[in-house]
């Protein structure tokens, strides 16, 4: 048991730096130091405090953050250490390159994606070319729906139509409204003279106040002009506009359908080898999807329009019964007829000087 105990503590003796090397002393003071060890250890035996001591001695081993992995035994040459930290590092290096690894793999990915985006893009705008220029040039057959194509052309041509009369009725409002201000401004000249030339007052007076009642009404008519445009406005470069966009991604659609109807017309004609008859297989199945596509928006096309003729027929029928009324009472002279048309439609006048908001209801 002593031999034993002598052993663990000469090898706790052993000092042992980060590097794993041995200490300064030499390997014969060593083993003279733990045969003083022993000597001690005889002398102290039946003492309690010695075994204590020794027990804490044996139970506190090295510090393992320090220690290195040995390849040889005791008294062995420092060749075979390998520092734990050179262990780590290489753990973390491994680690990095993976990462980096991976990294890599991700871009190749993304850019693999990209590529086939642009290949499947450029092939795609190959096709509708090389359709577009063989319709122009009268070589290829296109699809043809007569009656929606009528509908189509005729809405068009009730656009170019209806934004004529938007013009029409703004240039109308601003030639008015300027006639408006000229009224409003001779009838504050009247009233002013009236003042000033006792001998015209009466004369002075009446044109001052016609001039006012005009420049009134003239105010009454331009609400209801101005809301006139307003719904007109709405109607053509909002509603009818929806519509024409929706026929301009249904036109889109008909160009690819017939591309890749008139490609797969042509590998049909070809040899049926096993290779062609895999581009055969992949031409059908963008031809039942562009066909599909086309197929949805041509029925998107039809609602649209449908909806498109019964809104405005209900919308044109109220801005033209306005337009006259509010035209006809204004130049009979009629200003409750006037006024009872603004009722009629719910349209509501801003009060002179209301053109900007208050300070109190900025806050």
């Amino acid at each position: 048991m002593t031999d034993s105990i002598m052993s663990k503590a000469a090898t706790m003796e052993i000092p042992i730096n980060s590097n794993g090397d041995t200490g300064t002393l030499p390997e014969d003071d060593s083993l003279e130091q733990a045969a003083k060890l022993q000597w001690s250890l005889d002398e102290k035996v039946g003492s309690s405090r010695g075994t204590r001591d020794l027990q804490q001695v044996m139970v506190s081993g090295p510090n393992l953050n320090e220690t290195s992995i040995v390849s040889g035994g005791y008294g062995g040459t420092a060749e075979g250490i390998i520092p734990t930290s050179s262990i780590k590092g290489s753990n973390m290096h491994h680690s990095s390159s993976n990462s980096s690894m991976m990294a890599e793999e991700a871009t190749r990915g993304v850019a693999v994606e990209k590529l086939e985006t642009v290949k499947k893009w450029g092939l795609n705008t190959y096709k509708c070319t090389k359709q577009m220029i063989s319709e122009r040039f009268g070589r290829g057959s296109r699809t043809v729906d007569l009656e929606l194509e009528a509908q189509i052309e005729v809405l068009r041509d009730t656009k170019r139509k209806y934004e004529n009369v938007l013009r029409l009725a703004r240039a109308l409002t601003n030639h008015f409204y300027n006639m408006v201000q000229t009224q409003h401004a001779l009838g504050d000249t009247f009233a002013d003279l009236s003042q000033k030339s006792p001998e015209l007052r009466d004369e002075f007076g009446y044109n001052a106040e016609t001039q006012k009642l005009l420049c009134k009404n003239g105010e009454t008519l331009l609400g209801a002009i101005n809301f006139f445009v307003s719904s007109i406005n709405t109607l053509v470069n909002k509603t009818m506009e929806d519509t024409l966009m929706t026929i301009k991604m249904y036109e889109n659609a008909r160009l690819e359908f017939d591309a890749y109807r008139s490609d797969l017309e042509e590998l049909s004609m070809g040899p049926r080898d096993a290779a062609a008859m895999a581009r055969i297989d992949a031409a059908q199945q963008q031809y039942q999807v562009q066909k599909d596509k086309y197929e949805r928006l041509r029925s998107d096309v039809i609602i649209k329009l449908k909806f498109l003729e019964e809104n405005k027929v209900k919308v044109m029928h109220k801005q033209l019964l306005l337009f006259h009324n509010a035209i006809s009472a204004y130049f009979a002279g009629n200003q409750q007829q006037l006024e009872q048309t603004l009722k009629q439609f719910n349209i509501k006048l801003r009060p002179p000087g209301a053109d900007k908001p208050s300070w109190l209801e900025e806050q």
